[in-house]
């Protein structure tokens, strides 16, 4: 591994206010003005920015954080361990006061003050952002931004980063601390792109700024800086199959017992299922979970609830997920119907099994939100019987696909025919509750 080492280069902090107020104005009483500030500190702020730090009367933020704004200035709030849980008290302890929060960077970016919009309204917060860490990377890196695939390990485990690994593909990493390069090394030496030039970007911006390059099979520094951000250019070794990125992955990228919608099948169901970023799927009976993970891979936005009465099937669900880049699925062990109370309404259904159980379609259409859809899959004649009875009642449309795959038979070659599958979709009016 070769090593590169960069001095400090001038960051010059944007000045584009989160309000109409104007750049030149100083925030009112009980607006939060989130101020970004780089890794070097004081020097790097716009002038902007420094006259609502000299103003404020709280100033707030990481230890680190403070230590950059020099003294004397306002009462100084150190963020509690953990933040989130402590933040609606802490801001409403200071309503009425010149309140400032520090955020690294760009606070509407992976940052602070994201969270801060959500909580208070975009109405009482002022945005001065600083550079992020992604524009400072391509900046060193010589790398278009528009180009990268972003993936923070702040706010996700490492896993969430398999469906941004494609041959040729850049991606940019940002670490929760100082472990973040050896886990993506890991990562993509395990996957079969060990060959991928990597670097990790270590306090960007700030007098000790450092950038240390290598490839991911041979990465040797076991601890960076916490306050980095890791830059790898997918290259696949030799023999590495890729994963694309539609539905329909093959058969052989899940782990299984046979309890496997089959991927000719699989993209069928997910076209009807139509995923649209943001929404929320049920898989119920979901078996080795493809349906869900194949939803969630559509967008980095989609949620999904595995529902799953045998536990060996739903640990397998959750481990096919982690492998395939979406740790977030939610598995639920239990029989449904009695499984779903609770669940939040999903925006679509997929029945993969259990559709002969009592009440099992009854309970996923009342909880489908109006406008959703419900996809049902059947192999026997009773479940078959079961979906033209809905057919029936509901409407929608039913189709019943039949796969044939080639097979040896002796020197010559046949078709193997797979289990006919009957699929049933409906749409719920928007006007049904």
């Amino acid at each position: 591994m070769s090593e590169a080492v960069t001095g400090p280069a001038a960051s010059e902090a944007a000045t584009v206010p989160g309000s109409a107020t104007g750049s030149r104005a100083l925030a009112v009483p009980g607006t939060v003005t989130v101020v970004g500030i780089g890794a070097d500190g004081w020097a790097g702020l716009a002038q902007a920015a420094r006259r609502e730090l000299h103003a404020a009367e709280v100033l707030m933020g990481s230890a680190r954080q403070l230590a950059l704004v020099p003294e004397p200035t306002a009462e100084r709030v150190v963020w509690p361990s953990p933040l989130l849980p402590a933040l609606p008290a802490l801001m409403a302890a200071q309503q009425g006061r010149r309140v400032c929060v520090l955020a690294s960077g760009d606070p509407m970016f992976h940052g602070i003050g994201t969270t801060l919009v959500r909580l208070l309204g975009p109405e009482r917060i002022r945005v001065l952002p600083a550079p992020s860490s992604v524009s400072l990377a391509c900046a060193r890196l010589g790398w278009a931004a528009d180009q990268v695939e972003v993936v923070s390990l702040v706010t996700g485990p490492v896993e969430s980063l398999h469906t941004a690994v494609h041959e040729g593909r850049r991606i940019l990493v940002l670490g929760a601390d100082g472990r973040a390069a050896a886990q993506v090394a890991a990562l993509l030496t395990a996957r079969g792109y060990g060959r991928s030039p990597m670097a990790v970007l270590e306090r960007l911006g700030g007098p000790e700024e450092r950038v240390v390059s290598g490839t991911a099979a041979r990465w040797a520094l076991p601890v960076a800086q916490d306050l980095n951000i890791v830059a790898a250019e997918c290259r696949a070794d030799p023999g590495t199959v890729p994963l694309p990125c539609v539905p329909g992955l093959p058969d052989e990228a899940f782990e299984h017992d046979g309890q496997l919608t089959k991927a000719e099948v699989r993209a069928v169901t997910l076209s009807r299922l139509a995923p649209v970023p943001g929404e929320l799927l049920w898989d119920v009976g979901a078996g080795a979970g493809s349906v869900a993970i194949e939803w969630m891979r559509c967008h980095r936005a989609n949620r999904a609830v595995a529902v799953e009465r045998d536990p060996r099937r739903a640990a397998r669900a959750a481990g096919n997920a982690a492998g395939l880049g979406v740790p977030g699925l939610s598995v639920v062990n239990g029989p449904a119907p009695g499984a779903l109370a609770g669940l939040e309404p999903p925006d679509a259904v997929f029945i993969g099994g259990g559709v002969t159980a009592p009440g099992v379609v009854e309970a996923c259409w009342a909880a489908l939100r109006p406008g959703g859809r419900l996809v049902a899959n059947a192999v026997t004649v009773e479940s078959e019987a079961v979906l033209a009875s809905w057919y029936g009642e509901l409407g929608g449309d039913l189709v019943r696909l039949a796969v044939g795959r080639a097979a040896p038979v002796g020197g010559f070659t046949g078709w193997k025919p797979l289990m006919p599958v009957t699929i049933w979709t409906a749409v719920k009016p928007e006007d049904e509750r």
